[in-house]
């Protein structure tokens, strides 16, 4: 058996767009049902959600079954002990909030990577664990560094500054930016549609395409989707699980009380 070529992460360099959602609910029931959706990429949130080491196993488990949806685990915090925990439990694809300059940036990338003679250092301990399928890949220490796909967030005035020099960091491989961290930080909280937090975004796109990596984004706005799409934008999340479950709910709910307020104020009525 060889380690998996990554083909987010090559789908991503070829420039194919891809359409993702964000799950939340920590359920890896709910995470088969996302991926029987067709998405080209679905997170498994472990900074707002209540997912642990645990149940994102779990989740990349139930995932592994349904390879055209590629699984991106989203740490925390960029912690090193803790990006190795998410590797070695077999993602290959991490995002991480909250990078603000070069230098963290630059040090996520030898988090994710292993010690080897390349020139970019790396400091990714060693194990074999599930991520190698305890040794059934043997090939995996040589290849994981070129499989691994780093995406950092972008999400504050103060990365803005810093952008560029986030986004040429070598081993990043795409920008992600967080609109509602983003319009908070620039003033608009609440209000990720502000044109002055819009014109930003539209900014950054331009800017990370222009390094020559993939920018990213999460709007459950139709409309707001079709226009990052336009603007080059290659990995869009189009929802989140929490909110659809919340929404449909809601609606359903709401529809049949309305029905049965009609119901009991129609004369004769016997209900």
């Amino acid at each position: 058996m060889s380690t998996p070529v990554n083909t987010f992460k090559q789908a991503l360099q070829n420039k194919q767009p891809q359409i993702g959602l964000w799950m939340g609910l920590a359920s890896a029931y709910t995470a088969e049902i996302c991926a029987l959706a067709g998405f080209d990429w679905l997170v498994i949130d472990g900074e707002h959600a209540p997912n642990d080491l645990r149940s994102i196993q779990a989740q990349l488990q139930t995932l592994a079954a349904y390879p055209t949806s590629h699984p991106v685990c989203r740490v925390p915090v960029g912690e090193t002990a803790l990006i190795k925990q998410y590797l070695d439990l077999g993602a290959q694809n991490i995002l991480v909030p909250m990078v603000d300059t070069a230098e963290q940036a630059a040090q996520l990338v030898q988090a994710m990577r292993y010690p080897q003679d390349d020139g970019r250092g790396g400091m990714r301990g060693m194990a074999g664990a599930r991520a190698s399928r305890w040794g059934h890949y043997p090939d995996y220490f040589k290849r994981a560094n070129e499989e691994v796909c780093l995406l950092v967030q972008v999400e504050s005035r103060e990365a803005l500054k810093n952008l560029d020099a986030i986004a040429a960091t070598p081993g990043v491989d795409g920008v992600f930016i967080g609109p509602a961290d983003l319009s908070a930080s620039m003033g608009h909280v609440g209000n990720a549609a502000h044109p002055e937090v819009q014109a930003a975004i539209a900014d950054a796109v331009a800017r990370i395409l222009q390094a020559g990596k993939a920018p990213g984004i999460l709007t459950p706005d139709r409309a707001w989707a079709a226009q990052y799409l336009k603007l080059g934008v290659l990995f869009v999340a189009v929802g989140l699980d929490t909110q659809i479950l919340m929404r449909q709910t809601t609606d359903l709910a709401a529809h049949f009380k309305s029905e049965v307020r009609a119901i009991a104020s129609t004369p004769g009525a016997t209900y």
